[in-house]
């Protein structure tokens, strides 16, 4: 399946979705990748996340980038090589669950996350939120706020991205309801503290969470 949406984002932010439906084939077929991305992608084990690598390149091949255009930090960050005369470098977030890949494009850095709505997030939440958020909501609302503060957390992480960060330790979203759609959250580390401004949205039995650095 081509492009699924485009969400515009505050800063100039872009989200792209794809929704994958095709085989293997498919997805690889006329992909051109670097030998470092083939053989990231054969030691890959499970078809699911191979589907999700190459739907994350068919999205850089939709915006006029491609795998060569791609490189990892030593800490595994994705970043986005300067493009032509483009006077600003780009910032790239990259996520995968399940159906979906999204990246996400922006002037600023920032950190993407995409997940399915699940009642398990409900079960694993004390390992990293307070659970007390949750008190006095729906079955449904539960499942959808610790979703959310999930997804703030980890994609913080992903801006962050420095050994020994703990979601339920060091990273605390303010309150927030669903309708205002954003937030802020805070990140208390290493004796600095760090604010994050967050948006995030439910789309097709999913939630997606953007963090930007707040500088």
């Amino acid at each position: 399946m081509p492009l699924h949406k485009i969400i515009y984002l505050s800063n100039n932010t872009k989200l792209y979705l794809w929704k994958i439906t095709e085989n293997l084939d498919t997805l690889s077929k006329d992909m051109r990748l670097k030998d470092s991305s083939i053989a990231r992608l054969e030691s890959m084990k499970s078809e699911s996340h191979k589907k999700g690598f190459l739907s994350v390149r068919k999205l850089l091949e939709h915006i006029d980038y491609n795998d060569f255009d791609l490189y990892y930090d030593e800490f595994g960050k994705p970043n986005l090589k300067p493009q032509g005369c483009s006077i600003k470098d780009m910032h790239i977030s990259i996520s995968h669950s399940h159906d979906f890949s999204a990246i996400a494009i922006s002037e600023k850095n920032i950190g993407i996350d995409i997940e399915i709505l699940k009642d398990k997030i409900v079960t694993i939440a004390p390992k990293f939120m307070d659970i007390t958020t949750l008190e006095n909501l729906s079955s449904e609302d539960k499942i959808k706020k610790a979703t959310v503060i999930w997804g703030i957390k980890e994609s913080i992480f992903k801006i962050k991205n420095e050994p020994g960060i703990s979601f339920p330790n060091h990273i605390f979203e303010e309150n927030f309801k669903f309708e205002d759609k954003k937030t802020a959250a805070l990140l208390k580390f290493n004796n600095k503290n760090e604010k994050f401004y967050i948006e995030f949205d439910s789309f097709d039995g999913y939630m997606f969470v953007c963090a930007f650095e707040n500088n």
